[in-house]
């Protein structure tokens, strides 16, 4: 039997944005009163959620995805009403339309966003006049922001304590096995404690990369995955990029972008941002792959081709690189959409496992736990 004295109400594996945000949102909306979050690095929100280009999507990234499009274009506002201390408005977001091997031409890209309701409008001149004229079909002037994610993780700290919810750092599940009488056992590995394991009604697994990196009766997602080690180079921009956003698509493909944590720029190219990728597997730790890689440098040939498009890059002055594991799902390989994944675990009933493609899904994923019976 296990003792009621002990039993969690839920056990969140997974210390990032989702994690957070959920453990939040079952203290505070769903009457919760005993969580524990269990987080392997020292701090909140240090890894996937700050390690990528902190943009927050108004839909213009996605016009092969109209259901990721339009999503985004709904939570967006939400985003800012949420968290409008951690969001970073004061910049020009331009997206730009290459001549060649596009996707989408500039008249489609301008249709697309009618069709989702996102603000576009032409581009000025002086604008217009940072992009070379042969590449480049047309720009537009459009509504998107960037997230800080020290902010966030503030926020978290303090809404998390409020909450009750209490936060075991430098510490890793191993394990999620079925339990006594209905409940799920969660197992835990510390540098600095010896193993131990908890009860809980529920368990939440919102581990991002590390999905399926349990044993016991956890039988992992069905939905298949894919693996990128990326990078995102940090960037001080030149006078003539400050207090710009820049995108060009949708063929040849890249971003820079405010990066409001470390007032930067990231620098994203589709081709030299993914090092190297890899479907998902049980027996293969997306993070120890991460570790043993040598992380050398792309931003060399990120900015001779940028430069192409885009000549004030070659004033940038690289400062760093940040490099990460980056998950998708591999059934949107091919239309770049980015779904939530939302699974229950008929195995171990009461185990959800969680996984959002940008920040500002978290509203999709708080939709199906409302709709979900705790």
């Amino acid at each position: 039997m296990t003792s009621q004295d002990n039993l969690l109400d839920a056990v969140i594996i997974g210390g990032g944005f989702y994690g957070a945000t959920i453990a939040i949102y079952l203290a505070k909306q769903r009457g919760f009163r005993r969580i524990v979050l269990i987080e392997r690095e020292s701090a909140l929100l240090t890894r996937a959620s700050y390690n990528n280009q902190a943009r927050v999507h108004n839909g213009y990234h996605y016009p092969r995805s109209f259901t990721t499009a339009y999503r985004s274009r709904v939570n967006l506002p939400k985003f800012v009403r949420d968290w409008p201390d951690a969001v970073t408005q004061d910049f020009t977001k331009l997206y730009a339309i290459a001549r060649r091997n596009s996707k989408v031409t500039a008249k489609q890209f301008a249709r697309f966003c009618r069709e989702i309701g996102a603000k576009i409008q032409p581009a000025d001149s002086s604008l217009k006049a940072l992009f070379e004229p042969r590449l480049i079909e047309d720009v537009f002037l459009v509504e998107e922001f960037a997230f800080d994610a020290t902010k966030l993780a503030n926020w978290a700290t303090t809404a998390l304590q409020d909450g009750g919810v209490h936060i075991q750092f430098q510490s890793s599940v191993t394990a999620i096995s079925s339990g006594p009488d209905q409940t799920l056992r969660v197992a835990i590995k510390s540098p600095f404690a010896p193993d131990t394991s908890l009860d809980a009604r529920y368990v939440f697994n919102c581990t991002y990369s590390g999905l399926n990196q349990f044993k016991g009766d956890f039988a992992g997602t069905r939905t298949g995955l894919k693996h990128e080690i990326t990078e995102m180079a940090l960037m001080q921009a030149p006078s003539a990029l400050r207090g710009l956003g820049i995108t060009v698509m949708d063929g040849p493909f890249f971003s820079i972008m405010p990066f409001p944590a470390r007032g930067l720029h990231t620098l994203s190219h589709v081709r030299y941002t993914p090092h190297m990728h890899w479907n998902d597997a049980q027996d293969i730790n997306p993070y120890q792959k991460l570790y043993q890689y040598e992380c050398a440098t792309r931003v060399d040939r990120m900015v001779r081709d940028v430069g192409r498009y885009l000549p004030a890059v070659h004033n940038a002055k690289y400062v760093n690189s940040l490099f990460e594991i980056k998950t998708v799902l591999v059934k949107n390989e091919g239309d770049d959409g980015r779904p939530i994944l939302f699974e229950k675990h008929p195995e171990l009933p009461g185990c959800y496992s969680i996984l959002g493609g940008k920040i500002d899904n978290i509203y999709d994923v708080l939709e199906k736990l409302d709709a979900e019976i705790l």
